[in-house]
């Protein structure tokens, strides 16, 4: 896992990306499926998501006790880690498993943010906190009582696609994509890389170019 003081820098590189040019790398490198459910969207257009994952595992529970869940719940969140995005597993599509005093604490911690396969309520006063949350759907029934969360630290599994704490986490308007935790610095790197060659693709395609002979000369479209 990396380094806290590295935290941000990683975070800044990443953000300054976009989600196609992680997933082509990731494609490149034999990663073919690292990109999670479309159903996963920005709480608010323009937010990014960029940090170290921390795993969530939750299950639906009608017969929750209140007051139990709702402790689990607050000491899972007093454990996720500075410059980490809290990644949700829900297994639930009934109740909110986050909300305004939630993402409040989390904020207070320096966390990166949150995405859940899960849902939100709050969600003005979550935007008012400015901290980037992903989710699947809002919904204002409270979780305690309803849903509980069952593990954290570990891995958890979305989509399909295996989750596991220390792999980090982008996500922009485009969606979301997990890079495993040992590739994170060649993906970040050859990122960077596509980003530049596709700048130069557009500003020759923009003089005139046609879209093969720049295919031909570049190498990318």
């Amino acid at each position: 896992m990396m380094q806290d003081d590295t935290h941000e820098q990683t975070a800044r590189r990443f953000r300054a990306l976009y989600t196609g040019a992680i997933s082509d790398v990731l494609d490149d490198l034999g990663y073919r499926n690292q990109v999670l459910p479309s159903a996963i969207g920005a709480l608010r257009p323009g937010m990014k998501l960029a940090g170290p994952v921390f795993a969530v595992e939750g299950r639906s529970n009608p017969e929750a006790e209140y007051d139990a869940s709702l402790r689990a719940i607050l000491t899972m969140l007093g454990e996720v880690p500075a410059g980490h995005v809290a990644v949700y597993a829900a297994n639930d599509d009934v109740a909110a498993h986050l909300g305004e005093l939630s993402v409040a604490a989390l904020k207070a911690r320096g966390c990166a943010g949150v995405l859940l396969d899960g849902g939100v309520r709050d969600v003005d006063l979550i935007l008012d906190q400015e901290l980037p949350v992903h989710c699947r759907y809002t919904t204002p029934q409270d979780g305690p009582g309803r849903w509980e969360v069952t593990e954290w630290g570990g891995a958890v599994r979305i989509g399909g696609i295996d989750v596991h704490t220390g792999d980090y986490l982008f996500a922009d308007a485009d969606g979301a994509v997990v890079i495993p935790a040992d590739v994170i610095s060649k993906v970040l790197e050859q990122a960077e890389q596509v980003a530049v060659t596709e700048n130069r693709v557009r500003d020759a395609v923009l003089d005139g170019l046609s879209p093969l002979a720049a295919y031909e000369q570049f190498g990318r479209f």
